[in-house]
Parts: C-alpha cells; sequence; structure tokens
C-alpha cells in the first residue's frame, strides 16, 4: 500500500488497517520463528507498511494541533 493511499483512508479505515497489520506482522515472526517461512521478505515488507501508517497518523494528529 502506498503513502497515497493510506492518506485517502479515513481515520477509522487507517486505525483499522493498522491493526491488521500488526497481526500479521505477528503471524510472520511466528511462523519465522517455526520455520515454517519461506520468504523473509515478507517481515521487512509489513513493518515497512507498518510505519508508513505510523507516520500518516502522526501527520494528522500534528495537523489536528496546529490549525
Amino acid at each position: 500500500m502506498k503513502a497515497e493511499e493510506i492518506r485517502s483512508l479515513s481515520q477509522q479505515d487507517l486505525t483499522g488497517q493498522l491493526e491488521e497489520a500488526r497481526r500479521e506482522l505477528f503471524n510472520l515472526r511466528f511462523r519465522l520463528a517455526t520455520k515454517q517461512l519461506t520468504n523473509h521478505r515478507e517481515v521487512r515488507r509489513v513493518k515497512k507498511k507498518i510505519a508508513r501508517m505510523e507516520t500518516i497518523l502522526r501527520e494528522r494528529e500534528l495537523a489536528g494541533i496546529e490549525s
């Protein structure tokens, strides 16, 4: 998911997507620990996705304070 797509989401949708991504990361880490994960790059992809979402949430928070 690109930043433009994330910015177009509402606050509630973004929060829901973030929770879903965190669950996905948990599952990937669990599969990695049990040697069931074949594509290790998935962990990195999901971490970046979470970071993008948290950054946009923080941008919105700061914009709300300033205006």
